[in-house]
């Protein structure tokens, strides 16, 4: 078996993205779905409320991860929504968590983490819900978000450009493949690196966005391909990359700053270069698609890691956005 489809068969059947087919039964459940009112399938909920966009997230995390890492744990539950809402091109307005543990000594490393990352990013946690009585820690956080003009997963459009952008300022957090570059930053770099995404959708550079989540690079651009009813080809030598890290694990690694853009030809260079002025390693890794299939390549050949064209991974369809 070559190199590469080895690496289409882990990514296949990697945690990442097999977790991502869950939401297909959940909205399906619920009954929502890209065609209603306010398409699911993004990074955020965006209701227009007159004066642009009120976005709306959650994040929930895995028991194991807040045993064994609280205060990452609680660090996490702001930055991933503050990600969250920059991916379509918002700045965060507030959170609000839920924590349950048993006592006060199992909570506070988790609230500790939470009031750092608040503190970091300059926003303000307004209120949540506790319990200190239960058998296990658990954690949710939500946030709210306002958009002038919005970055989607529905608006990738075939001839893009897919751009990749993530901070390799940092360093695995072990056990978990978490590539942490935010607790240690400067809080003022730290703002205005996530600042980036909301003057990238204003300046009309960029209508389409998502950020690296779980399903790290390849799993995130099968997310918006299959919102915005598209394929993706993607060149894995041009995926940014910390020196000395193995491509197989790169792939399944979740970054703390970590995003991918759908950028017009046109436009491709001056979003790098505003990346790279911040230190930010940014570069072009493929093609958006017609074909509805997700492949990847090393320049010799290709494999398609997800066709769906056979079936939907989200269960989400594709959806003009208001902008």
């Amino acid at each position: 078996m070559g190199n590469l489809e080895a690496l289409a068969n882990m990514l296949r059947s990697s945690a990442g993205l097999s977790a991502k087919r869950d939401i297909a039964s959940v909205a399906s459940r619920l009954e929502v779905s890209g065609a209603s009112s306010v398409p699911v399938g993004d990074d955020c909920a965006a209701i227009e409320d007159g004066e642009g966009f009120t976005l709306f997230a959650i994040e929930g995390f895995m028991n194991q991860f807040v045993t064994v890492d609280p205060w990452f744990a609680g660090w996490c539950g702001v930055m991933v929504n503050v990600s969250d809402v920059a991916a379509m091109g918002g700045r965060a307005v507030a959170v609000v968590d839920a924590i349950w543990a048993n006592g006060v000594r199992e909570a506070d490393p988790v609230l500790a983490g939470l009031h750092a990352a608040a503190t970091a990013f300059g926003i303000p946690i307004v209120g949540g819900h506790t319990n200190l009585k239960t058998d296990r820690a658990q954690l949710s956080v939500a946030i709210l978000g306002k958009a002038k003009r919005l970055l989607t997963s529905f608006d990738a459009t075939p001839g893009d450009r897919l751009i990749a952008a993530i901070d390799l300022r940092g360093r695995y957090r072990e056990q978990f493949l978490n590539w942490e570059a935010a607790t240690t930053a400067p809080h003022g770099r730290l703002r205005g690196d996530y600042e980036l995404l909301p003057i990238i959708a204003e300046s009309g550079l960029c209508k389409s966005a998502k950020d690296i989540s779980q399903g790290s690079v390849v799993g995130t651009a099968a997310m918006l391909a299959d919102c915005s009813g598209v394929g993706v080809s993607i060149d894995i030598r041009a995926i940014p990359k910390p020196d000395g890290v193995a491509c197989e694990r790169w792939l399944s690694t979740f970054p703390s700053f970590g995003f991918l853009l759908s950028v017009a030809p046109a436009h491709v260079s001056e979003v790098i270069e505003k990346f790279h002025r911040r230190g930010i390693a940014a570069g072009d890794i493929g093609l958006v698609t017609a074909d509805r299939r997700v492949t990847i390549t090393d320049g010799v050949s290709s494999e398609t890691v997800c066709d769906l064209s056979i079936g939907s991974l989200l269960g989400c369809g594709q959806r003009g956005a208001a902008a």
